[in-house]
C-alpha cells in the first residue's frame, strides 16, 4: 500500500466520521452545536470540532475543508428535523436544483452556478453554500457529504479531475451520473 492510499483511506474515513457526527446533532437535536456551525466566523467550538475529523491536523486546508463542509450541512439542515446523509457528487446534486419540469441544465440558474463552480481554481465556498441553499430551498437531497469532503480534499489533484467529474455530472443523462446511485437517503 502506498502512502498516498493510505492517505485517501484516510481522508474516506475522516470524512465517514465527520458525516456521522454532523447526523447525530440532527438526530439529536443539537441546535446550539447545528447554530455554532452556521456562523460564518470560524472558531466556534463546533467548528473546531468538525476540523478535528481532519486526518492531517497540521494541513490548515484540510481542517478548512471539514469545518466548512460542517457549515454546508449546518445551512442546509437549518430547521430540518431529520438528517440527510445525501448521495452523488456536488454536480449530481446541482442536476436536482431548480423547478419541476426545468431542473439541472434545464435550468439557466444551475447551469450558471455550476459553470462558476467548476471554472474556480480554489474551493469556491461562496458558491457552494450558494447551490446548498438552492438545493434546500428546491427541497432537493444535498450531495453526498462524505463524497464532498473527500472531492474538495482533491480539488487542485490535476488526476482526480474534481471539477471536470462534477461537470459531466451534472450534464450527464439522469441514468448515467457517474455516482447518481442512492449511497444512503436519509437516516
Amino acid at each position: 500500500m502506498t502512502s498516498q492510499s493510505s492517505g485517501w483511506e484516510a481522508t474516506e474515513l475522516g470524512a465517514a466520521r465527520l458525516t456521522a457526527w454532523l447526523l447525530t446533532l440532527v438526530h439529536n437535536r443539537e441546535y446550539g452545536d447545528l447554530a455554532q456551525l452556521r456562523r460564518a466566523t470560524a472558531g466556534t467550538s463546533a467548528s473546531i470540532r468538525a476540523g478535528w475529523y481532519a486526518p492531517d491536523q497540521d494541513n490548515q486546508t484540510s481542517r478548512e475543508i471539514y469545518e466548512q463542509v460542517a457549515f454546508l450541512f449546518a445551512v442546509y439542515h437549518r430547521g430540518v428535523g431529520r438528517p440527510t446523509q445525501g448521495f452523488g457528487s456536488f454536480g449530481t446534486a446541482a442536476r436536482r436544483i431548480g423547478r419541476p419540469g426545468g431542473r439541472g441544465p434545464d435550468d439557466p440558474g444551475a447551469t450558471r452556478l455550476v459553470d462558476r463552480i467548476v471554472a474556480s481554481r480554489r474551493i469556491p465556498w461562496r458558491h457552494l453554500q450558494h447551490g446548498i441553499a438552492r438545493l434546500r430551498a428546491c427541497e432537493q437531497q444535498p450531495p453526498s457529504w462524505t463524497d464532498l469532503v473527500a472531492d474538495l480534499e482533491r480539488w487542485n489533484d490535476r488526476k482526480a479531475r474534481i471539477a471536470y467529474n462534477w461537470a459531466v455530472d451534472f450534464h450527464a443523462p439522469y441514468d448515467t451520473g457517474r455516482k447518481s446511485t442512492q449511497k444512503g437517503s436519509s437516516t
